[in-house]
């Protein structure tokens, strides 16, 4: 008998009664067929692999990494708590020391959830790896340092939000070419705020590429980075929809070119995210990426449809050499920067966008200020105002202070939050503080 080499735990939650619609790519039985070649494989008799149930997040938990609008409650539903709760049940189980590795096979997908959240955009509502992430830094106030390689076909802009001013977390998104898929983001000059400049990269890969683009990436840029960051933990956000049989994406990557990423990546974390291939993908990726989890041989998974696939032009690795040089010269160079010269010289850096929640159909347009700082990461002002499908306007305006905010930021959002509060013509204000037991919201 195969004995593993790594204990890995698995939380499965595969929300058989929730679905977008009944014909929806994130129907109720996406993970179906993964759960029967799990169990076909016999992957549970080897004792280094043990299921786990998952947990529900609190509304706590969920208010540590966003602002819903109106309130959690209102936005995210019981399997939107499970899936994250299970997330976080992942995550206890490598920083508890119980297993070394886990895999959380579990859905709704989440990395298209921002930090506000006016309703689901992209298939996504709550942000799982970021609940996760925000209740173990509660745990160790604040002290993590994480990295999240994020390996889904689309750009994982929900995540790069949440995190694009954080020192403390490194945001890698390997995804096909915004120009040519939804969410039309995540170009090479996404590079982070002015508290974290040169902590998100994003690697846009041309449609076409397959297993030898992601591995070089992987190779040359995402593991010498990972080296020079040293994170406390890894965590791969491992959407499948880059596979040759996805439905949704112009992406060549098979079973074997994830399971070899993921021995290449060590995650201490894996979270399922996208991929809708549900009879021709996900049964055999999520297996290799199990059986590399715990060391073991994955060769043997092939899928049926992989010998007709075909050869990659020339031009595509050719576009994927330049974006890893341009991307490596970045973070070699990231500390030498003239921030000034980036950002302004104005103690704020402000932007303005605008967000399409093509699930739900609203209209946001976002005006954000983040403090410069040079004691933390400056704390953000975030007005927001979305128009939904049915007419309705919500305005709202947020404060969000950053961990370890210095006593100097922390003053100046709390007066940033009261001006807030005497203005008219908004619907709600939030404060989000991390170090609160509620978030603050």
């Amino acid at each position: 008998m195969l004995r593993a080499m790594t204990q890995v735990g698995l939380v499965f939650f595969p929300a058989f009664d929730w679905a977008i619609s009944p014909d929806h790519p994130e129907r109720e039985e996406r993970l179906l067929y993964t759960r029967d070649q799990i169990m076909e494989e016999g992957l549970f008799d080897l004792p280094e692999i043990t299921e786990y149930r998952p947990q529900v997040a609190s509304l706590q938990d969920i208010a540590r990494a966003h602002i819903c609008v109106p309130s959690v409650e209102k936005v995210a539903t019981k399997p939107h708590l499970i899936a994250a709760g299970g997330t976080i049940t992942a995550g206890q189980l490598v920083t508890g020391g119980k297993t070394r590795r886990a895999f959380a096979l579990l859905r709704p997908p989440g990395h298209h959830a921002m930090r506000i959240v006016h309703g689901s955009r992209g298939f996504c509502t709550i942000n799982n790896e970021a609940v996760m992430i925000e209740y173990l830094r509660k745990l160790k106030r604040g002290k993590l340092r994480c990295a999240i390689v994020d390996t889904d076909a689309h750009h994982a802009d929900g995540t790069q939000d949440i995190y694009y001013n954080d020192p403390e977390i490194l945001h890698i998104s390997i995804h096909q070419d915004g120009r040519t898929l939804y969410p039309g983001s995540g170009a090479v000059d996404e590079l982070g705020g002015p508290g974290a400049y040169g902590l998100t990269l994003n690697v846009p890969l041309p449609p076409g590429s397959g297993d030898a683009e992601l591995l070089y990436v992987t190779e040359h840029l995402v593991l010498p980075v990972l080296r020079d960051f040293q994170p406390d933990l890894i965590i791969n956000a491992a959407g499948q929809d880059n596979h040759f049989t996805d439905p949704l994406t112009n992406m060549q990557i098979t079973a074997q070119g994830y399971a070899r990423l993921t021995e290449l990546l060590a995650p201490d974390i894996v979270v399922l995210q996208g991929g809708y291939s549900i009879e021709g993908a996900l049964p055999y990726v999520n297996v290799g990426i199990i059986l590399a989890l715990a060391g073991l041989d994955y060769s043997g998974v092939v899928e049926p449809e992989s010998e007709g696939l075909t050869a990659k032009r020339r031009s595509v690795r050719e576009e994927v050499v330049r974006t890893v040089a341009y991307l490596q010269s970045v973070w070699s160079g990231r500390q030498e920067q003239d921030l000034g010269q980036i950002f302004g010289e104005n103690d704020y850096f402000q932007r303005q966008r605008y967000i399409y929640y093509d699930t739900d159909q609203i209209t946001e347009v976002q005006a954000e200020a983040i403090k410069r700082c040079s004691a933390c990461s400056g704390y953000r002002r975030v007005y927001s105002r979305a128009e939904h499908y049915n007419g309705r306007v919500s305005k709202i305006g947020a404060v969000l202070l950053p961990w370890q905010a210095c006593p100097s930021c922390r003053r100046a959002a709390e007066e940033a939050y009261e001006r807030l509060k005497a203005e008219e013509g908004l619907d709600q204000i939030y404060l989000q503080d991390p170090e609160k037991e509620d978030g603050g919201c």
